[in-house]
C-alpha cells in the first residue's frame, strides 16, 4: 500500500512517502488508536532504530529510510520536494525481546522473571509495547523456558531453543531466497573477498548467506553459537600479503 505522510525527520522537515503492507496502516474504527513510528534498540547493536507499531501494536515493523539528493514525487497533481522514502516491512518482534532475555539471563543469572520486568528499558519507553504483538504473546515459548507459578507466568532466556527456532528463520529464508531464484554464491565468496571464476550456488551457499541476514537482528556472539548450531565452519578473510617491491630498485648502501 502506498501512503503519503507530512513530518518531521530532525530538525529537517520534509515529505515522507511511505511503501507499506496493508496491516501496516489498517486504522479501525476506534478514535484512540493509531499507528505509531517509536525508536526501538537494535536487537544486533543496540543502537537507536526506527519501527513501526500498527493499531493497537499487534503487530511491529521495520522501517528503513531512504534519502536522495534531487528525489521529488509526485503526489496527486503536485510536486513535493525533498521526498523521504520509507519502506516498512514486518518484523518478528521475538528478535527485539531476543535482546532483553540475554541481558536479563546475564545480569540476573537465569532466574525466571515476569516478561514486563525483563522487557524494560529506560532509554526506549515503548519497548515494552513489543509485549502487546501478537506473534510475542504466541511464539515466546520457541526462545524462553516458563514456569507457572498458581495464575503467573516466569520466563528465562534458553539458547538452546533460540538456536532451534533461528534455524527454522534460516531454512524459511533459504526456500524463499530459492523460490525468488536469487543467485548467492557470488555474495557469498564476494563478502569474504575470496575469487573464483566458476562459483556455484550450493546449499552451503545458501545456508551461509541466509545466516547472515538472520544475524542483522541478533547479537554478534549468537551468530556465532548459530553458525556452529548450522554446521558451518566460520570463513575468515585471507591475510592482506604485504606490496610487492617494484623492479629494479634497490636499497641505498649505508655510508
Amino acid at each position: 500500500m502506498h501512503g503519503a505522510k507530512q513530518g518531521t525527520a530532525g530538525a529537517h522537515p520534509g515529505q515522507w512517502v511511505l511503501i507499506a503492507p496493508e496491516a501496516a496502516t489498517d486504522f479501525p474504527e476506534t478514535p484512540d488508536s493509531e499507528s505509531l513510528f517509536t525508536k526501538l534498540r537494535n536487537p544486533s547493536t543496540g543502537e537507536a532504530t526506527l519501527y513501526l507499531f500498527n493499531t493497537g501494536a499487534q503487530q511491529l515493523f521495520e522501517v528503513k529510510a531512504f534519502h536522495e539528493e534531487n528525489r521529488s514525487w509526485f503526489i496527486g497533481q503536485t510536486v513535493q520536494q525533498d521526498g523521504r522514502l520509507l519502506f516498512v516491512t514486518p518484523m518478528d518482534p521475538l528478535f527485539l525481546i531476543l535482546y532483553y532475555l540475554i541481558k536479563a539471563d546475564k545480569e540476573q543469572q537465569g532466574k525466571f522473571q515476569p516478561l514486563d520486568q525483563v522487557v524494560l528499558d529506560a532509554d526506549y519507553p515503548n519497548c515494552p509495547l513489543l509485549l502487546k504483538c501478537a506473534d510475542a504473546k504466541q511464539y515466546i515459548h520457541h526462545i524462553t523456558e516458563v514456569k507457572e507459578i498458581g495464575s503467573q507466568k516466569f520466563y528465562k532466556y534458553s539458547q538452546e531453543k533460540t538456536l532451534k527456532w533461528l534455524k527454522k528463520k534460516v531454512n524459511q529464508t533459504v526456500k524463499a531466497l530459492k523460490s525468488n531464484n536469487i543467485t548467492v554464491g557470488e555474495r557469498v565468496f564476494a563478502a569474504t573477498f575470496i575469487s573464483s571464476k566458476q562459483i556455484t550456488d550450493t546449499e552451503e551457499d545458501y545456508v551461509r548467506y541466509a545466516h547472515g541476514l538472520i544475524s542483522e537482528y541478533i547479537p554478534e556472539d549468537l551468530s556465532k553459537e548459530l553458525l556452529k548450531y548450522l554446521g558451518l565452519p566460520e570463513l575468515k578473510s585471507p591475510a592482506v600479503e604485504p606490496p610487492l617491491k617494484m623492479p629494479g630498485r634497490r636499497h641505498a648502501k649505508k655510508k
